[in-house]
């Protein structure tokens, strides 16, 4: 009634923790979401939701009740059912102006666009990854390693290029091969996209017949050959419309930002260029995003990435020497919390010059784990069908075809990254890259191609000199 939604955490099998350690976890996540996200994103982005404590017997019924419901996939984990806690937020499927659950009809869009932006950093030691957006370098290893069948053509930098163009086009790839970075809610229910890592069937036509009342309301009006192609095309401007629209101001949006044009604005594997290319058109830069959308915001935020992790990774090699040695400035640095304003403030430095203190280290380290924060958020956006009289109030409008549509923007999964995960990121970065090259640059040039013969052991001898 309430529309809420319970988060609990989770747990590997057998890592017990105290209750304790538990409220404190819980306390850094909202801290983290109200005293530094929402100073990126803005107020009405961000919902921080609060801690509650409920009844045992509750969290055990309700554990043993959605145990059957979870993909196979995340039951390495358990549910903490033993401190009570948990996390009390708004339900984002449905729209945010709204208190309680109302009997509309309500679509919701979730989308986690990744990172929107080529790396600028004079730290990178393959030029590839000055040309080829690191998605679609990461595309290929998964499909090698099985995670997914077939590459997407969806590159976040068309997203984020705020050519309508461009997102159109992202868009509707985001739509034939969805993965985990698109799903659609219909009434709160998951009508499109991947429960799991499985295999997702992109049925267009059955999306269509979810839609076609929310776009064309009354009947008839569409209809032959074109009805599903116009129902998603449909879609697709609408959220366009929402992704560009700006409804909030936040600090974040007076920082000092990064320049996006130190960084090319397109990327050479998109499917997008490549048809400009094919085609000898000259390439379409980027119409730049509104400043106030979120979609600059979470560019913004991402681009506090400012060395790459290959840049990154020796500071974070002096800040665990310096652990080593003073143990307990752990909680001084700030490291696990608290996320506070001060923790806040640090993160405003864009200095890139290293004076080789632990200071500039450890604020290079931080701003790497809210760009990666950013780099890996979901938006969600909520629409409902204008009803007759509501238009005329103040809420956020968005124009399609045949309907008006009142509509809400929100940001999830803004936990901050682990510090612990940095060298993991490392090693990843160097996966992704030599998997790339050998495998998909190597294919495109005979040079290449010739040195790197699939499946063929090559011998290295050694000779005395």
């Amino acid at each position: 009634q309430r529309c809420v939604v319970l988060r609990f955490l989770k747990f590997p099998p057998n890592q017990n923790k105290t209750s304790e350690e538990i409220l404190h976890h819980l306390q850094n996540i909202v801290d983290f979401g109200k005293h530094v996200m929402k100073q990126f994103f803005g107020e009405k982005y961000v919902h921080h939701g609060e801690i509650i404590q409920l009844p045992l017997d509750f969290v055990r019924q309700l554990c043993l009740k959605i145990q059957p419901e979870r993909p196979e996939s995340r039951c390495d984990k358990d549910m903490d059912t033993l401190s009570g806690y948990a996390m009390c937020l708004p339900n984002l499927t449905r729209l945010q102006t709204y208190r309680f659950v109302e009997p509309r009809p309500i679509l919701c869009i979730e989308i986690k666009p990744k990172c929107g932006f080529i790396p600028f950093s004079s730290h990178v030691s393959q030029e590839i990854k000055h040309k080829v957006c690191r998605y679609c370098m990461h595309q290929h290893l998964k499909v090698a390693n099985g995670k997914w069948k077939r590459p997407s053509k969806y590159c976040p930098l068309d997203l984020f290029s705020g050519n309508k163009q461009r997102m159109h086009f992202a868009l509707k790839s985001l739509l034939q091969e969805a993965q985990n970075n698109l799903k659609i809610f219909k009434n709160g229910e998951l009508i499109y996209g991947c429960k799991d890592d499985q295999e997702c069937v992109s049925d267009w036509n059955e999306l269509a017949r979810h839609l076609k009342p929310f776009f064309f309301p009354s009947n008839g009006l569409v209809s032959g050959p074109h009805c599903t192609r116009t129902v998603v095309k449909e879609l697709i401007h609408v959220i366009t419309l929402t992704l560009l629209s700006s409804t909030d101001a936040c600090r974040a949006g007076d920082m000092k930002t990064v320049p996006v044009s130190q960084g090319r604005s397109y990327c050479e594997a998109s499917a997008f260029n490549k048809e400009l290319v094919r085609n000898g058109k000259h390439k379409l830069e980027s119409s730049g995003l509104p400043r106030g959308c979120l979609l600059y915001k979470t560019l913004q935020a991402q681009m506090l990435d400012m060395l790459d992790i290959e840049g990154l990774y020796p500071l974070y090699n002096r800040v665990e020497q310096y652990l080593e040695e003073f143990p307990e400035e752990r909680s001084t640095l700030q490291i696990d919390g608290p996320y506070n304003e001060a923790f806040y403030e640090k993160l405003l430095d864009l200095s890139t010059e290293d004076d080789g203190t632990i200071a500039f280290a450890l604020t290079k380290v931080q701003q790497y784990r809210i760009a990666m924060t950013a780099k890996d958020c979901s938006i969600m956006i909520a629409l409902s069908p204008c009803l007759q009289d509501e238009c005329s109030e103040q809420r956020p409008v968005v124009l399609a075809s045949k309907t008006r549509f009142t509509f809400s923007v929100s940001v999830l999964d803004l936990d901050l990254k682990p510090y612990e995960s940095i060298p993991h990121q490392y090693k990843l970065d160097g996966k992704i890259v030599n998997y790339y090259l050998k495998n998909v640059q190597a294919k495109d040039d005979p040079v290449m191609s010739s040195l790197f013969k699939e499946n063929e052991d090559c011998t290295l001898v050694l000779h005395k000199v």
